[in-house]
């Protein structure tokens, strides 16, 4: 068995099958997970990746439970949940392991303390697990400050997201060695058996139900306040969920659609999204299915109690009328439900939009071209749109519906549609041979041109 780090007192290799007491679920449950981090060579180097480390060939992933560090602020008994230890060469990387499940949260008071111990031990990184959603692993579920931050890099997990990762490997015959396979197929049994404590997101924040109540009524929702804070965390927990259902769903990996620049500072999309939430009474979120014609975005309107799902296409730029490219969309729709999608038409300069049910595009009771004779549609935005009503102020209802409307849209609609593309350059019957464009017919050509000009 290879040494343990400097650092540590002592430690077990997290097992496989642990021989621990039945009121340790959290420590049954991660040291299988850490076992599979170690022993199932694709799914250890996917969840590397998400903490920006790369574990190629020979690189080596050993993990550790009941581990006792040297120094702990003088406690000489704490005992992180788990050890990561990434081998590359000569080169080492570390990070302690805190796991929550079932309905306990993360304590920022804990996760910050953990992060005073893994400095003072020159442990690079601290990993959290809990049945909490994060955008991106390097964005954390708890409000932990930026001194803490600084002391060590954290990463969250969702036990969610480590399933969907070791499913989608599993179904998509990521795992070459046949007996991996079978402890990865396992661990998502285990995972995915309610005892486990494994769960998605299920409800809105308490504040939901009377701000909900108060926007409608023509309250405002102050930028500042506690409950707008708790509902955008809630939200953000939601739109991940909802990437990780689709993306299990679909067999690929489903993403969050970020700015670059919210990526690396969070606080920069919170500003945006507390903008939209208090002037325009919505919260929003945008998911990346991979070879999709467009970002799928999500819109819930607290004013209207409506959740409305999209996709936005470029109109095909080889037809020369609204009908003709409005027809080139509709083929694409043939196959849809139309209860319930509408198609907005977005005109040029400030022509604004305009929006028809499906249903009515398709027998030819409405006409975009009507809209605006004089202008040419540039891009189609086609759209679920789901009244909720009173389901809309009930937290556990509301999460249900969009998690209802987002894969039936994209059933409906998102996995029939096709960007538009410009068609390939023709070959002139006049260029058909090389001696067509051989320099003495380029020279005779342009004297052509040059004689028709003068004439």
């Amino acid at each position: 068995m290879p040494d343990l780090p400097s650092f540590v007192v002592r430690g077990e290799r997290a097992r496989l099958f642990p021989v621990l007491a039945d009121t340790s679920k959290e420590g049954r449950t991660l040291s299988i997970l850490l076992a599979c981090i170690e022993n199932v060579d694709e799914f250890g180097r996917a969840l590397m990746a998400d903490l920006n480390q790369r574990a190629g060939a020979r690189a080596r992933i050993e993990t550790y439970t009941e581990v006792v560090l040297k120094n702990a602020s003088g406690d000489q008994s704490f005992r992180p949940d788990g050890l990561i230890v990434l081998t590359v060469g000569s080169k080492q990387w570390t990070a302690l392991v805190e796991a929550k499940v079932g309905n306990s949260d993360l304590d920022v008071a804990q996760v910050e303390s953990y992060l005073d111990v893994a400095k003072q031990n020159g442990v690079d990184a601290l990993v959290t697990i809990s049945n909490q959603f994060a955008p991106l692993p390097s964005q954390h579920p708890v409000a932990v400050s930026a001194v803490s931050r600084r002391k060590a890099g954290l990463f969250h997990w969702s036990w969610m997201s480590i399933l969907t990762t070791a499913d989608l490997l599993k179904n998509n015959e990521g795992v070459e060695d046949g007996d991996q396979r079978v402890i990865l197929n396992e661990m998502v049994r285990f995972l995915g058996h309610p005892s486990a404590g494994v769960k998605g997101f299920e409800q809105m924040p308490a504040c939901w139900t009377d701000l909900v109540s108060s926007t409608q009524a023509g309250g405002v929702i102050a930028s500042n306040s506690a409950d707008a804070h708790e509902l955008l965390d809630a939200w953000y927990q939601e739109a991940r969920d909802l990437s990780l259902i689709l993306s299990r769903q679909v067999g690929r990996e489903v993403r969050i659609r970020v700015p670059r620049a919210h990526e690396e500072d969070p606080s920069l999309r919170r500003k945006a999204d507390l903008q939209t939430l208090t002037e325009d009474k919505e919260i929003v979120a945008s998911l990346l299915v991979p070879d999709a014609a467009a970002p799928i975005e999500v819109c819930a309107n607290l004013q209207t109690r409506t959740v409305a799902v999209s996709m936005k296409l470029a109109a095909p730029g080889d037809r020369q009328s609204t009908k003709g490219r409005l027809s080139w969309l509709l083929k694409q729709l043939q196959k849809s439900d139309p209860i319930g999608i509408h198609v907005r038409v977005n005109w040029p300069g400030r022509g604004g939009s305009t929006q028809h049910p499906l249903v009515s595009l398709r027998d030819g009771t409405s006409s975009p071209a009507d809209d605006r004779p004089d202008s040419v549609a540039t891009s189609f935005e086609i759209l679920l749109v789901r009244e909720l009503g009173a389901r809309f102020a009930q937290r556990r209802n509301f999460v249900l519906d969009v998690q209802k409307a987002v894969p039936e849209f994209y059933d409906q609609v998102g996995q029939n549609l096709k960007a538009w593309q410009p068609p390939a350059p023709a070959l002139p019957e006049a260029k058909a041979q090389p001696s067509d464009v051989a320099p003495e017919a380029l020279r005779q050509q342009a004297d052509e041109t040059a004689l028709a000009r003068d004439e």
